[in-house]
């Protein structure tokens, strides 16, 4: 007894410590995107909606939850201002002839996301562009073509935020209010009747992260500037966090973790409560033989007669072979032409370092180069496939 009760006492211990170390120990930084005005992660968009009457002092805000068409339809706005910062604009033909109409009126609409449809793209003559570069974490400068709010170097930021720009545009309808380092635009504004509407590529230039320093701050507040103080201003979340009639129990118990866990330790723990009962309460099955697996015995067979004809050569150019087939089916990459620039996009592909990569590669062209292979290096490429599978994301 004496040893069961210090097991346990030292189990307790152990399982409190853990607890506590979990409950304490510091939350790592959330980089998803959600642009909703209460998260205060990097891409929310708390200090925009907190900070906006510093640009508008007199403007009454109100929370747009409906589609653009539920929103404007039947209703006459006036002196008034729609703003979109979401991932994506997803707008039917109905949404867009109701906010061209809104813009028509003398009302202005201000969009930020990174795609914007279909029907916005193809009626509007939008393409977009990306100058990506998985080498550097700072973005391409961008800057105003306004002169009186251009700044006198670019604005950079980093985990570029801000590398879209507008491939393609119409030129005859669109006024350029911003371009990229590169003279690319990437701000830009489409008159209609009495407003305008205003778009732009990069909709975490309006985040969080960009706005807690000055810089960030500076080119959001020009940009925003383009809008007129009016005395009304729509802040969509319709495309954010989608209508009101599809908040649920479950959506509020999948957006917070410690609600979520629980939710998967019941459903486990009821799945296994069903499963005990049903084993204790089902009849006795009698215990059938099962089938012998002959592929089994197929494959025992294969390998004693290459194990006897020792041609390692021919053994390891069928698993270099099957090895490369895995490469082109799952990575989507050619395999006609093995050089350190394509071993570096497989390494950002696949997520293997680039160690693994290079030592794979090498002891795969000594192979290819030479007709004899010894055990020793057919057990290594062996290793180094191996390795990579189980590194591979």
């Amino acid at each position: 007894m004496k040893g069961l009760r210090r097991y346990l006492i030292v189990s307790t211990v152990l399982l409190v410590g853990y607890l506590l170390a979990q409950y304490y120990k510091p939350k790592p930084t959330n980089w998803t995107p959600s642009y909703l005005k209460e998260d205060k992660i990097p891409f929310g968009t708390y200090i925009l909606f907190h900070q906006i009457h510093d640009l508008f002092p007199k403007t009454d805000i109100k929370v747009i939850r409906d589609p653009v068409y539920n929103t404007l339809k039947d209703n006459r706005f006036s002196n008034t201002s729609y703003l979109f910062i979401s991932h994506s604009m997803e707008l039917d033909k109905l949404d867009f002839k109701e906010l061209i109409n809104f813009a028509k009126d003398g009302n202005h609409v201000f969009i930020a996301a990174f795609s914007f449809g279909k029907s916005l793209s193809d009626t509007l003559k939008l393409e977009i562009g990306s100058s990506y570069n998985y080498s550097t974490e700072k973005s391409t400068g961008v800057n105003f073509v306004n002169p009186t709010l251009k700044s006198v170097r670019d604005y950079t930021f980093g985990k570029q935020i801000a590398e879209q720009y507008f491939s393609d545009i119409d030129t005859s309808k669109v006024t350029v209010l911003g371009k990229n380092a590169d003279g690319k635009p990437n701000f830009i504004k489409y008159s209609f009747g009495k407003g305008s509407i205003y778009i732009s590529p990069n909709p975490q230039l309006f985040t969080n992260y960009s706005l807690i320093n000055s810089l960030g701050a500076d080119y959001a507040a020009k940009a925003l500037s383009y809008l007129p103080a009016n005395a009304n201003l729509l802040w969509d979340e319709h495309n954010t966090r989608g209508n009101i009639d599809d908040s649920s129990v479950l959506r509020v118990i999948f957006k917070n973790e410690s609600l979520r866990w629980a939710y998967y330790l019941v459903l486990v723990g009821l799945i296994v409560f069903v499963l005990f009962e049903m084993k204790r309460r089902q009849r006795i099955i009698p215990v059938i033989e099962p089938l012998r697996n002959s592929s089994l015995d197929f494959v025992q067979v294969v390998g004693k007669v290459y194990y006897q004809q020792r041609d390692n050569s021919d053994i390891a150019k069928k698993k270099i072979y099957y090895f490369l087939e895995h490469i082109r089916s799952t990575y989507n990459l050619k395999t006609t032409s093995l050089d350190k620039e394509w071993e570096k996009t497989l390494n950002v592909k696949s997520g293997v370092p680039e160690e693994t990569i290079d030592s794979l590669f090498r002891i795969m062209n000594g192979i290819n180069n030479n007709q004899y292979v010894d055990d020793h290096t057919l057990i290594n490429l062996n290793k180094l496939i191996e390795r990579f599978y189980k590194q591979a994301q």
